[in-house]
């Protein structure tokens, strides 16, 4: 517990994750975390993959700690010392008049954090749990030290902790600049449309694995930036006619193009052919670096189809309807899914080759999303997850 008439000073946010439909895979500056190219984004619904953090400050703090889904990791790597490092650079006088609490600028560097971190989704498997806990703890940080920055410059200090958080400081679309300059100054986002802009889109993601990445999206990127001879022509070359044509396909709510974009986009990413047309753009679809699959569909009629087709093909193992779609469960209504049975009696896609194949158990669960907003204080108190006494994290 605290030494009596030791004060501690807090602030919670949340934080959602992003899909890159344009990627981002090579860096010019490793230390920096500068990419290749620019790159675009969505936004996902916060209530359904975001990060939620809390940070603590406090005197009697004799070191800076922080905790991630309960279990204390080490803060000593270089993207979470950039990121505290800038943010306290960036204080700015604090004053509460009401708990008699008075930092100054200069003080802030003397103060050590405590950071507590939870993800509602899997951490590290390909779903960008990475961006969303670097915008969160960026983001929060900035609150508690009273940063008077703003979100692109936050976003710029995000980048330094995990290239795509900086894509989750704002919400709806995203474009992440890849700038010119060696400090890395100008590389930051900026947001293209809000999430109301095209809020008819909903994005099912099929959650393969939950498991942790085998391979690092950072030692990913360094192995192809070392060995790819198609990387530097794909960032120079195809990237920026294709992100020009996104932002316009964006702008027009122009579905057909978006998804063709997107398709192709990670067609390369993963270096197969993206020459043939497979279908009609009738559902994006991108994979990251996990392996789960993000679709994305133009309206919520179309979603429900596709959901069962899914579903027709990846039954649920354990015959719990339930929790085998997180996220939005009303569309399972929509779908007229209410049990396993209804699964059980839906008909084959048309489409299949092999009408009585299915993949029982392939997949762990579905996610059905939304484009979501940025970050945001959480002022409810009991949602904090350092306990206010203590300066530890909530059940520790």
């Amino acid at each position: 517990m605290a030494p009596e008439g030791q004060w501690i000073l807090m602030a919670t946010g949340r934080s959602p994750t992003n899909i890159a439909v344009i990627k981002y895979w090579g860096k010019r500056d490793e230390a920096l975390i500068l990419p290749v190219n620019d790159s675009i984004s969505v936004t996902l619904d916060p209530d359904h993959l975001s990060a939620t953090t809390t940070v603590a400050v406090s005197p009697s703090f004799p070191s800076d700690r922080m905790w991630l889904n309960g279990k204390e990791i080490s803060l000593s790597g270089g993207r979470f010392q950039s990121c505290l490092r800038e943010i306290r650079k960036r204080a700015c006088d604090f004053e509460d008049e009401k708990k008699e609490i008075r930092i100054k600028k200069e003080d802030w560097e003397n103060l050590h954090v405590h950071i507590a971190s939870y993800n509602n989704f899997p951490t590290a498997a390909g779903l960008a749990s990475s961006a969303a806990g670097f915008a969160c703890l960026v983001f929060t940080l900035g609150k508690l030290m009273n940063v008077k920055e703003d979100y692109g410059q936050l976003s710029s200090i995000a980048r330094q902790g995990s290239g795509s958080a900086c894509r989750s400081i704002y919400g709806g679309f995203v474009k992440w600049c890849m700038g010119k300059k060696d400090d890395g100054s100008d590389s930051m986002a900026v947001q293209l449309a809000d999430e109301a802009h095209w809020n008819d889109l909903v994005i099912i993601i099929a959650v393969v694995s939950s498991k942790q990445k085998e391979t690092s999206s950072t030692s990913g990127m360094q192995n192809s930036v070392e060995t790819s001879p198609l990387l530097q022509y794909r960032a120079q070359t195809v990237v920026p006619s294709r992100v020009m044509k996104m932002e316009e396909a964006i702008k027009n709510r122009d579905f057909a193009s978006f998804a063709k974009l997107t398709c192709a986009d990670s067609n390369q990413f993963h270096a197969t052919s993206n020459s043939v047309e497979y279908f009609y753009w009738q559902v994006a679809y991108t994979f990251d670096a996990g392996p789960n699959a993000v679709l994305i569909s133009p309206n919520r009629k179309t979603a429900t189809l596709l959901l069962k087709k899914l579903l027709y093909c990846f039954p649920p193992q354990d015959k719990d309807l339930s929790s085998y779609l997180v996220g939005d469960k009303s569309i399972l209504s929509d779908a007229g899914l209410h049990s396993i049975e209804d699964v059980e009696a839906l008909p084959a896609p048309p489409e299949m080759k092999i009408p009585d194949q299915k993949f029982t158990g392939d997949v762990s669960y579905f996610i059905c999303s939304r484009l979501g907003a940025g970050p945001k204080v959480v002022s409810d108190e009991s949602q904090a997850l350092i306990d206010s006494v203590t300066g530890l994290p909530k059940g520790v």
